[in-house]
């Protein structure tokens, strides 16, 4: 089997995957954007393996690309739900700094009391 096919394919993923990573406002959209991106990288790495004649490379090289995948998934989830509980939103547009006060606006303060700056 020539590997163009499958290349083809994972071109096609990753560049779906790139016009909605530079398109969409929807934070959760972005985040499976960036997933299309590597699932596009692991179906290259694994023809790429195969074709090279040593499948098993591919293979452990499209792990590797799953568990940094799983990891970004997980803290990437994580500050979206913890930037959600703050602003009340998931649109990037709307969310021009990270820093800030709490929901009232007030300037966060830290346990002793006084102002951080």
């Amino acid at each position: 089997m020539h590997a163009a096919f499958p290349l083809s394919i994972a071109a096609t993923v990753a560049a779906v995957g790139l016009y909605g990573a530079l398109t969409r406002r929807h934070v959760i959209m972005l985040l499976l954007s960036l997933e299309l991106i590597l699932a596009g990288a692991n179906l290259a790495l694994v023809t790429m393996g195969v074709a090279a004649g040593h499948p098993s490379t591919g293979y452990i090289f499209a792990l590797f690309v799953l568990t940094i995948a799983a990891a970004e998934m997980g803290v990437g989830l994580a500050i979206i739900l913890l930037l959600f509980a703050h602003r009340g939103n998931a649109d990037l547009t709307t969310w021009t700094s990270l820093r800030g006060g709490d929901i009232q606006g007030r300037t966060p303060v830290d346990a002793a009391g006084g102002e951080r700056r």
